[in-house]
């Protein structure tokens, strides 16, 4: 199950679930993965941000990529970004040996020109072997790196093997709409454009041209039934349903906390058995989880998913 560019639908970020003294919680990964499983998701990907990957062992990387490869039954793409390149190397062959769909690549935080843009995913696309299909990573917001419409077109165009945008560019309406814009003049080869942020703005991503979404939220089920109504053209059901989650979304977007607050909530939906995160990390105050729960209650007013 190669990753190409017709990918499409809900691409979850998985959380790595971890008992309270910080090991892996590998019963947990195990529930994990059948969780998403049960809300429809067209693929996972691991070893992200959200999933706590800078905090792995090497041997932890891959030892999480190889339960959840053996149990999914949908491609998995692995998040290998890495500060060298001889560390991504390894991991990337090494999931891939395991039966993963693809890799996900994100620039580091020091690139600042074009030219330097380029000249990373030339040298990660060398090093990992151009056979290896994989993700661009574009998060601004989080990794200080822009990489304007020009640069994606290029990276793309240079480099066969990139078949996704993971588009977390805030604001980015305007940048998925001019990429489209490419390809209907023929200057970008096909690609599929799955958006984060959360959800935050995939109601109207999906109206600009994304074929879908990869994030978090402890509701990929919804975002699952949003991304088919928006496919069906039922615009108004699709925005209803994403309206009633909309104030959730927005709390889990908080810098800090974003994490605990969807660990909480997947907790309480019974995808893990502990909402605890590899130190360092943030913890949820009583009063936060108050908020959640009143949050939850509101969101179970439209959508029954969230009686917790």
């Amino acid at each position: 199950m190669l990753l190409d560019a017709t990918a499409s639908g809900v691409f979850s970020i998985a959380a790595t679930p971890f008992l309270p003294d910080g090991a892996l919680d590998r019963a947990s990964i195990d529930s994990l993965t059948d969780f998403y499983l049960d809300c429809g998701v067209a693929g996972l990907t691991i070893l992200g941000i959200m999933g706590e990957a800078q905090k792995l062992e090497p041997e932890e990387a891959l030892a999480v990529s190889r339960q959840i490869i053996a149990r999914a039954s949908v491609p998995v793409i692995v998040g290998v970004s890495a500060p060298g390149f001889t560390a991504m190397r390894s991991l990337a062959c090494g999931v891939m040996e395991l039966g993963a769909a693809g890799v996900m690549i994100a620039p580091p935080p020091h690139l600042r020109t074009d030219e330097q843009i380029l000249t990373y995913y030339a040298q990660a696309v060398e090093v990992i072997g151009d056979d290896i299909p994989f993700v661009i990573q574009d998060y601004p917001l989080t990794l200080s790196v822009q990489m304007t419409p020009k640069v994606l077109r290029e990276i793309v165009m240079a480099h066969p093997s990139c078949v996704m945008l993971k588009h977390e560019d805030w604001p980015g309406l305007e940048k998925i709409s001019t990429l489209r814009a490419f390809q209907k003049e023929g200057t970008l080869r096909p690609l599929s454009i799955l958006t984060g942020n959360g959800g935050l703005f995939l109601d109207f991503e999906m109206e600009r041209g994304a074929d879908g979404a990869m994030t978090g939220y402890a509701f990929p089920d919804m975002l699952v039934e949003t991304v088919k109504l928006m496919q069906a053209g039922e615009r108004d059901k699709a925005h209803d349903l994403f309206d009633a989650h909309l104030p959730l979304i927005r709390y889990e977007q908080q810098q800090g906390i974003g994490l605990a607050a969807r660990k909480y909530v997947l907790k309480k939906r019974g995808a893990i058995a502990y909402d605890a995160q590899r130190k360092p990390g943030a913890q949820l105050s009583n009063t936060a989880r108050a908020e959640i729960d009143y949050l939850l209650s509101r969101v179970a007013c439209r959508d029954p998913r969230a009686s917790l």
